[in-house]
């Protein structure tokens, strides 16, 4: 026999009966975040709102492929000073210049460049000067 809503009763769905039984169980009360308001609730809507809290959950980060190939020029030439040897800076300045040079010519996604490939004998010449007067 089919259960009728009397009159005047408000209409409880199966969802909300199992909600209410499972507050009376307690199985409810020590949800994390209970009771408190709802983050980001103030801030405009952002359809990859969770593509971001993910992220940063991870501890994880995206740059577009130019600013991260300029971060990785940055990142050369700070390695350039700690090199050891000629080689070491050669090897460094040459690998991020096979980078730039493919992203000059296929521009990649993002904002613009803006970078040129190291001057790999200027770098040196500025190494060894660094190392004679360090």
């Amino acid at each position: 026999m089919t259960e009728r809503k009397p009159p005047g009763v408000p209409f409880e769905s199966w969802v909300d009966r199992r909600i209410r039984e499972a507050e009376e169980r307690g199985e409810l009360a020590d949800l994390p975040g209970a009771g408190k308001p709802l983050r980001g609730l103030s801030q405009p809507y952002d359809e990859l709102w969770w593509v971001r809290e993910k992220m940063a959950r991870e501890g994880l980060s995206y740059l577009p492929p130019t600013l991260a190939l300029r971060k990785e020029a940055e990142d050369a030439r700070a390695a350039v000073d700690l090199a050891r040897s000629e080689p070491e800076v050669r090897a460094l300045l040459d690998e991020v210049n096979v980078k730039i040079r493919e992203a000059i010519r296929r521009p990649p996604d993002g904002p613009p460049l803006n970078l040129a490939p190291f001057d790999v004998d200027a770098e040196v010449a500025r190494w060894r000067a660094a190392r004679e007067a360090g």
